[in-house]
């Protein structure tokens, strides 16, 4: 499963945060680390839901139908946040914290860093790519607008290879379940294997 489709279900309502669970609490530092090791293809932890009733479970949000079964997503909350937040450029409906920990978001093609937006630093300097940006486009509008503006088009390759890491880095996972009674059934999202964007 691709995590764009976990993203989907996420606004869809069929995955969501109970609400005893606690409010996003990660700070830029995080985000940072956590799109730095998925762009490196580092092992970023799995995923816990508890599949339960839509009309029995209290979650934050609220239910979006009032049929039918929902995941409750117990452990993977600050990554899934954050990536959602990233990705779509807003935050999921059932956030609580500040949006500004995800927002701005962007990559330096030449030293592959993540930093988020600095004006006297990245301002009108092609090399620095706005992830959510990215994310919305394309590799290759981004790409396009590098050549335009000027950027060595010997490099080209390079950037691409590297762009194409940012926008597919949140990797597709696998979906695991367990029934562990008639009534409940655990399941969990594990990283998928892949390879490493290409060296320098």
């Amino acid at each position: 499963m691709k995590v764009e489709t976990i993203l989907d279900q996420i606004d869809l309502g069929a995955i969501a945060l109970p609400e005893f669970q606690r409010g996003f609490v990660w700070n830029r530092d995080q985000v940072r680390a956590l799109m730095a090791s998925l762009y490196r293809r580092h092992p970023a932890g799995s995923l816990l839901v508890w599949v339960t009733e839509k009309d029995t479970a209290t979650m934050r949000g609220g239910p979006k139908g009032a049929e039918g079964t929902v995941d409750l997503l117990l452990d993977g909350q600050q990554r899934m946040t954050t990536l959602y937040g990233i990705i779509r450029g807003r935050a999921p409906e059932f956030f609580d914290g500040d949006p500004a920990v995800f927002t701005g978001l962007h990559f330096h093609l030449e030293d592959e860093v993540f930093e988020f937006y600095a004006p006297a630093k990245m301002a009108g300097n092609p090399l620095w790519v706005n992830v959510t940006e990215l994310m919305r486009e394309s590799a290759g509008a981004a790409i396009v607008r590098l050549l335009q503006s000027g950027v060595a088009s010997e490099r080209a390759p390079t950037y691409a290879t590297r762009l194409n890491a940012v926008d597919g880095g949140p990797r597709p996972v696998k979906w695991c379940t367990t029934t562990t009674t008639s009534s409940t059934t655990l399941s969990w999202l594990q990283p998928a294997q892949a390879s490493p964007p290409s060296a320098r």
